[in-house]
């Protein structure tokens, strides 16, 4: 086969992804703008197209049309990187994330994933790890007080919070005996909803800490203390206007979505149905495509739905709760659920 076309394809495969993520990642805020709306007896976006669909558009074409501020204090070179590196990251962690059957190709090519690396789960975690650089060179580089206290906030947050993050996943590792994202939900397959990881795999303590930690991680309320508004005047993008501004966040919500996609990898089966194949669907090669991928979409959905209810219900917390919560509860009950998982797997055996 060709290189060039293995190259077209790959470039193919990019191009429809990212337009599909910046997509959802538009949504997205109107999706919580509407949730966060009912939940506090209001309407939300209604003008703008029918139920207000093309609010998203407008909104994105005020980002573009908004005058581009650069205060005459800051690092520039640094400052100019650091929404590019936010959003770059955000980016680049759903190239790893399979989303679709794994059987169904064409031309020798995966049509679900853009690349089935044997080492996903670790991407993933560094990617999400590197994330951080921009929101610290942001605050940092504008020359801000308010600014870089919010930056050096998000930079403890992950200190804290990644090790909890990390840990938390260890258990499913053990379990799959891999660290390949298509071999973890492979490993979920057997029997439905009984064999994913948090039920079948008794991974829900490990689920919890993973969401608990992913919402500091993502800088979402009730952790979102790096840009508490009450406190810092917005945090470490105080400085940024127009499309900078725009571009943390939009790897906000990409990171939201890339969140959704671990978590349903990892603890909810993927792509695969909760019933099993019982009404024998997968031999039919149009519903082989389509389900798996409308599975997956749905229990994305389903975090994306959860993270805005818990922002629409909780309080912020205070800094010192948030950082006594990951340091000796989270990251205690992660350790624990490593021992108790390993133990469990050897008395299996």
């Amino acid at each position: 086969m060709s290189i060039w076309w293995f190259v077209l394809w790959s470039l193919l495969k990019v191009l429809v992804v990212t337009v599909v993520l910046l997509m959802g990642v538009a949504y997205t805020v109107l999706l919580e703008r509407k949730v966060v709306g009912r939940i506090q007896n209001r309407w939300g976006p209604s003008r703008v197209g029918p139920f207000g669909l093309l609010q998203p558009l407008v909104d994105g074409a005020k980002s573009f049309l908004k005058e581009d501020i650069i205060p005459t204090g800051v690092y520039k070179p640094l400052y100019l990187l650091a929404p590019i590196l936010s959003l770059a990251c955000a980016l680049i962690l759903i190239s790893v994330v399979p989303f679709g059957n794994p059987d169904i190709a064409l031309g020798g090519f995966h049509l679900f994933q853009i690349s089935d690396v044997n080492i996903g789960l670790l991407v993933v975690l560094g990617v999400t790890s590197v994330g951080v650089y921009g929101i610290a060179l942001a605050g940092w580089s504008s020359n801000n007080k308010y600014s870089l206290l919010g930056s050096l906030r998000s930079s403890a947050q992950l200190i804290s919070y990644e090790l909890a993050l990390g840990l938390s996943l260890v258990g499913v590792v053990l379990r799959a005996g891999s660290l390949n994202l298509r071999v973890i939900v492979e490993s979920q397959a057997t029997h439905g909803l009984l064999s994913w990881n948090i039920f079948g795999g008794f991974q829900f303590i490990a689920f919890f800490v993973y969401l608990t930690a992913a919402y500091a991680e993502t800088n979402r309320a009730p952790f979102d203390l790096p840009e508490a508004e009450s406190e810092l005047t917005a945090g470490y993008h105080t400085e940024y206007s127009s499309m900078k501004f725009a571009m943390f966040f939009m790897a906000e919500y990409a990171n939201m979505i890339n969140v959704g996609c671990v978590a349903t990898l990892l603890f909810l089966g993927g792509w695969t149905s909760p019933f099993g194949d019982i009404f024998g669907l997968q031999q039919y090669p149009i519903l082989a495509a389509i389900l798996p991928l409308f599975w997956f979409v749905s229990k994305v959905f389903f975090f994306l739905f959860l993270y805005i209810w818990v922002r629409g219900t909780l309080p912020r917390f205070r800094y010192d709760q948030l950082m006594n919560f990951g340091w000796r509860w989270l990251l205690p009950v992660a350790i624990l659920n490593i021992v108790g998982t390993s133990l469990w797997l050897a008395l299996k055996q």
